[in-house]
């Protein structure tokens, strides 16, 4: 029996509108997820702390001066420095001491989308966060004090603080406030993930695009990095085998951008690569703790382990410059 001609089209035509339907659906569907992670076009700033540029230009100083230590031999930027993604190069924190601390150093990006600070979410703004390390003897070993003492004596300071605080002038509350409008202005820039975002196909490669659909589905990395810091803000037991002194096991999830610089990992550091993050992850955890682990488990190729490295690299701005204030001179 011959074969119609109709018939024949849906043959032919049909299993063609099939796959062309699924490749429109996921077009779609991948739209819809970088729209889940594009970049923000401005700052939220709280109302009671205002952005002030003169404020963050004051902050910025503040932020990189060793008179803010008791030995005045070591700065905020000691800790958070910006060519290692606003994090240290170690795995647990140095003192004024010269001493490792409990842990390691968080990134100070995007701090003005975080809602509680420090690993363990104790601080619920970033002007209570400051007064830790700047005033815990292991760390920064000042006192306000003392730091008011001393910037009172610098002219520079002394001026600015009374042209832009007439009503308080040098204070623990003002220092705070400068210090904290100026680190809701460290922002990461843009990187190539960003640019495939908007629009531009060729700004990733194929692996990077893999780990995106893996980061965002089969191994579930999205469900806890999400939005465009890549943080959740939340607090999760990632089945660590060392135990923090203070907290126990809870520990706020990291945003991501420019996570290929911030090398080593974790709240301890104890992870060295991305590598070593992903495969501890895709295990579950350390099997030799006994908690109750917000972990799932996922199987993973070698090929796949690239393909999310590949797709986290992306995450690195392209430009960072950041340049050293001067300081006032006493």
């Amino acid at each position: 029996m011959g074969l119609g001609l109709s018939e024949l089209t849906n043959r032919i035509f049909a299993p063609l509108t099939v796959v062309l339907a699924t490749a429109i659906f996921a077009i779609a569907g991948e739209s819809d997820l970088r729209d889940q992670f594009r970049r923000p076009t401005t700052i939220p700033f709280p109302a009671e702390a205002p952005y002030n540029r003169e404020v963050a230009t004051l902050g910025k100083m503040l932020f990189f001066d060793p008179r803010l230590s008791g030995g005045q031999n070591m700065s905020c930027v000691s800790c958070h420095n910006p060519s290692f993604g606003w994090e240290a190069p170690v795995a647990l924190s140095i003192g004024a001491m010269n001493q490792p601390l409990d842990r390691h150093a968080p990134t100070l990006y995007n701090m003005a989308w975080v809602s509680s600070f420090f690993w363990d979410g104790r601080a619920a703004t970033l002007e209570e966060q400051a007064i830790g390390p700047i005033t815990d003897e292991r760390e920064m070993g000042a006192t306000f004090d003392m730091i008011v003492a001393r910037l009172s004596l610098v002219e520079g300071y002394r001026d600015q603080f009374s042209r832009l605080f007439p009503s308080e002038g040098i204070s623990k509350g003002t220092i705070l406030r400068a210090i904290a409008t100026y680190e809701r202005t460290i922002v990461s820039g843009v990187a190539s993930f960003d640019r495939w975002v908007d629009g531009d196909e060729t700004a990733i490669s194929e692996s990077a695009r893999r780990g995106f659909e893996l980061f965002t589905g089969a191994a579930g990395c999205s469900v806890c990095h999400s939005g465009w810091n890549f943080s959740d803000n939340q607090l999760y037991d990632t089945g660590l085998q060392r135990r923090d002194v203070d907290n126990g096991v809870r520990f706020k999830t990291p945003g991501l951008r420019s996570i290929a610089l911030r090398a080593p990992y974790m709240h301890d550091g104890s992870l060295s690569t991305l590598q070593d993050v992903i495969q501890h992850y895709a295990s579950g955890g350390n099997p030799n703790v006994t908690r109750d682990v917000d972990v799932a488990p996922f199987p993973m190729t070698d090929t796949e382990l690239a393909d999310l490295v590949a797709f986290l690299n992306t995450l690195t701005e392209e430009t960072g410059d950041v340049r050293t204030p001067i300081l006032p001179a006493n």
